[in-house]
C-alpha cells in the first residue's frame, strides 16, 4: 500500500483491503496490509484495529488476534464480537464465554455468535438458556440468526415446549416469517414428534424453496410416513422444483422406513437419469437399507458389490442387521467376513458392532474374542443419552444414570412399571446381546436401565395423565426397549414417542407405528 499520485490511504482504504483479504482468505495480504497500517499509525484506528482482529480471528491466529484487541486504545462492541468469534471458531468456548461475560456493551451480532458456538460443540442446554438471557436483556432483541439457532437446539434435544413458546413469540412481535425461520419451524416440529404443527407452518408459506418441501418430506420419513413423503414429493415436482440430493435422500428414507421397495428403486434410478444427480454413499446406503429390510438381501449385496463407491460401515452395518432380522446367518457370515477386512476401530463401533452380531447367533467364543479386541484398542462406544421435557425444562439420562436429583425414586418407579409391563402386557427382557458371562439376573438388570427407560419412568410419574410422553435418544432404540415401550404404552394407556437416531417410534395401545418394521 504505497502513495499514488500524493493519495495516502485512509481508514476506509485499509478497512475495505483488510476485508477483502479476509474474504479471499489470503493471510499474506492481509499481513501486508497490517504492517503498512502500522507504519503509517492507522492501526490504532478503531475500525481498521477491528478489521484487523477479525482477519487474524478468521485465519484462527488467536494470539496475534488477542494482541491487537489488548493494545486497542479504543474498542467497541464489534472488537469483543470479533475476537470472541475466533474463539469459537477454534472450539474454546470457555474463553469465548470469559469475553462475552466482561463486555461492556453486547449487540445482537455478540448473542448470536456465543450461542452459535454452544450449538456447534452440541451444548443445547446451554444455547437455550443464553437465548434466554438474551430475552431478558433489556437492549438487546433476538435477530433471525438468533431465533433460528435456538430452534435448532430445541430440535435436537426435543424441547417442544421452549419451540413452541419461540413460535408463538415471533408471532406475537410480528417477526418477518422468513424462509430460514419457516425451515426451522418446520424442522423442530418434525423432529419433536409434532407433525400437524410442522404441516401448519408449511401450509401457511406461500413462497416455499426446496428446502422448505425437502425438510417436511425428511420429517414425513423419519414418522414413517412414506405414502405421505412420496404425495408430497410429487406435489413439489409438480410445482416446479428440481430436487437436489439432499430432497431425493429424503424421500428414499421415506419408502426404506414404509417398504416401499418399488416406488424406493424407481426414485433412485431416477436421480441420474431424470434428475442429473450422481448417488452418493447416502443414497446407496438408504437403497441398500430399503432392500434389507424388505428381505432382499441377495440384491442389496449385489448393488454393494458393484457400485461405484467405496461401501463404508454405515452400509455393511445395515444389512447386517438386516441379516439378523431375517436370520440370514450364512450371508451375515460373509458380511462379517467383508467388515474384518475394513480398518474396524478407525471405522468406530465395528468390533461392537460385529460382536453384537455374534451374539444374536448364538457364536459367544466369537463374541468374546471381540469384546476383548475392542477392549485392548481401547474402541470406547459413545455414551448414548434420552431426553425427556416436562414443564418445560428438559431432563436428560444416560443408561444406568445415578445423577438425576431423583434417580431413586425414579428407578424405583421403573421397576414397578416393568413389572406391571411383564405382568399385563406381557413384556419379557431380551438379554440376547449382553455380555454371556453375567447371570441371568445381571443381564435383566444391564437391560433394564437403558436411558429411555429411565426417561419414561419419570414422564409417567411427573406428567398428568392425558399427555404424551415424548423422548430423544441420541443411539438407536434397542429390541429390548422397542418391547417394553410397545407393552407400557398399552398397560399404562399412555402415547409415547420415541425419536432414536434412525426414526420416530409412536408406541400406541400396546402397538408401533413402525409396525416393527425398523
Amino acid at each position: 500500500m504505497l502513495e499514488v499520485d500524493d493519495v495516502s490511504p485512509d481508514k476506509c482504504t485499509f478497512t475495505f483491503a483488510i476485508t477483502y483479504s479476509s474474504q479471499e482468505q489470503s493471510s499474506a495480504s492481509g499481513e501486508a496490509v497490517h504492517a503498512v497500517a502500522v507504519k503509517t499509525s492507522y492501526v490504532s484506528d478503531l475500525y481498521v484495529a477491528n478489521s484487523l482482529v477479525n482477519l487474524y480471528s478468521e485465519f484462527r491466529k488467536m494470539s496475534c488476534s488477542r494482541k491487537l484487541f489488548d493494545e486497542m486504545p479504543l474498542r467497541d462492541a464489534v472488537s469483543w464480537t470479533n475476537l470472541m468469534k475466533g474463539y469459537v471458531k477454534q472450539g474454546q468456548l470457555t474463553t469465548a464465554q470469559e469475553l462475552f461475560d466482561e463486555m461492556p456493551h453486547r449487540n445482537e451480532v455478540s448473542w448470536v455468535v456465543i450461542i452459535a458456538g454452544y450449538v456447534k460443540v452440541g451444548r443445547y442446554h446451554d444455547a437455550i438458556e443464553l437465548f434466554n438471557s438474551m430475552l431478558q436483556s433489556s437492549s438487546n432483541r433476538p435477530n433471525e440468526a438468533a431465533l433460528v439457532l435456538v430452534l435448532s437446539a430445541c430440535t435436537h434435544i426435543g424441547a417442544v415446549s421452549q419451540g413452541r413458546w419461540i413460535h408463538a413469540y415471533i408471532d406475537k412481535h410480528k417477526f418477518p416469517m422468513s424462509i430460514n425461520i419457516t425451515n426451522a419451524l418446520i424442522d423442530m416440529y418434525c423432529k419433536c414428534g409434532i407433525l400437524h404443527s410442522a404441516r401448519e407452518v408449511f401450509s401457511r408459506t406461500p413462497a416455499r424453496d426446496l428446502l422448505t418441501w425437502s425438510t417436511l418430506i425428511s420429517g414425513l420419513a423419519l414418522h414413517g410416513r412414506g405414502h405421505d413423503a412420496l404425495k408430497l414429493f410429487d406435489q413439489m415436482l409438480s410445482s416446479g422444483f428440481h430436487p437436489d440430493s439432499i430432497a431425493v435422500l429424503g424421500i428414499l428414507n421415506g419408502c426404506s422406513h414404509a417398504g416401499l421397495v418399488e416406488e424406493g428403486c424407481s426414485i433412485f434410478y431416477n436421480m441420474s437419469q431424470t434428475w442429473g444427480i450422481t448417488p452418493e454413499i447416502e443414497h446407496y446406503g438408504c437403497l441398500i437399507d430399503l432392500l434389507g429390510r424388505a428381505g432382499q438381501l441377495q440384491k442389496a449385496l449385489a448393488i454393494i458389490i458393484k457400485m461405484p463407491l467405496e461401501p463404508d460401515i454405515v452400509m455393511w452395518r445395515s444389512l447386517l442387521s438386516a441379516c439378523r432380522n431375517h436370520r440370514n446367518i450364512e450371508l451375515g457370515e460373509r458380511i462379517l467376513h467383508q467388515i474384518a477386512l475394513l480398518d474396524l476401530k478407525k471405522q468406530g463401533g465395528g468390533h461392537l458392532l460385529v460382536s453384537n452380531m455374534y451374539a444374536t447367533f448364538g457364536r459367544w467364543d466369537k463374541m468374546a474374542q471381540l469384546r476383548c479386541r475392542a477392549r485392548e484398542e481401547s474402541e470406547m462406544k459413545k455414551p448414548g443419552w434420552s431426553c425427556i421435557e416436562v414443564d418445560g425444562e428438559v431432563h436428560e439420562f444416560v443408561a444406568d444414570d445415578r445423577l438425576h436429583p431423583r434417580i431413586a425414586e425414579i428407578r424405583h418407579k421403573l421397576d414397578d412399571v416393568l413389572r406391571e409391563a411383564g405382568m399385563k402386557g406381557g413384556y419379557v427382557s431380551n438379554t440376547g446381546q449382553v455380555l454371556f458371562d453375567l447371570s441371568e439376573e445381571d443381564r435383566v438388570q444391564a437391560v433394564q436401565w437403558h436411558s429411555e427407560k429411565l426417561a419414561v419412568a419419570f414422564g409417567l410419574m411427573s406428567m398428568d395423565v392425558g399427555c404424551s410422553i415424548r423422548i430423544v435418544k441420541s443411539l438407536r432404540i434397542c429390541e429390548d426397549c422397542h418391547s417394553a415401550m410397545k407393552a407400557i404404552s398399552g398397560v399404562f394407556e399412555k402415547e409415547i414417542v420415541v425419536r432414536d437416531r434412525s426414526r420416530f417410534h409412536t408406541f400406541r395401545e400396546g402397538k408401533c407405528s413402525c409396525m416393527d418394521y425398523w
